[in-house]
């Protein structure tokens, strides 16, 4: 079973209690995008198995959106951080490099 902490209110919820959001830290596009950008945007991302920060909001709690880092083989969790940070923090980079050692933070994704 998956449980997360929301980093807004404090409670460990497991993932009945939460909604996926898929992908964090993407860039989106917009209505004035040309198609191959939102052709990109929908079609053409990395889905590797592994290491992955993810959006998820706590849909029977505080309803807020958070983002976590965690791995799809094992289902560890890293940590949890607000959706308004734009990249993990530094603890959470340091704590997935320490278990995979050919991870990096890519910025700019």
């Amino acid at each position: 079973m998956l449980l997360l902490t929301c980093p807004c209110c404090g409670a460990e919820a497991d993932e009945t209690e939460l909604q996926p959001g898929g992908a964090a830290h993407l860039t989106r596009v917009g209505p004035g995008a040309p198609d191959e950008a939102f052709e990109s945007y929908l079609f053409h991302r990395e889905n590797p198995r592994g290491v992955h920060i993810e959006r998820w909001r706590h849909a029977h709690g505080c309803g807020k959106w958070f983002h976590a880092a965690r791995c799809t083989r094992t289902l560890e969790v890293f940590g949890t951080y607000p959706a308004q940070i734009t990249a993990p923090p530094q603890p959470i980079r340091d704590a997935i490099a320490a278990k995979h050692p050919g991870w990096a933070w890519k910025e700019g994704k």
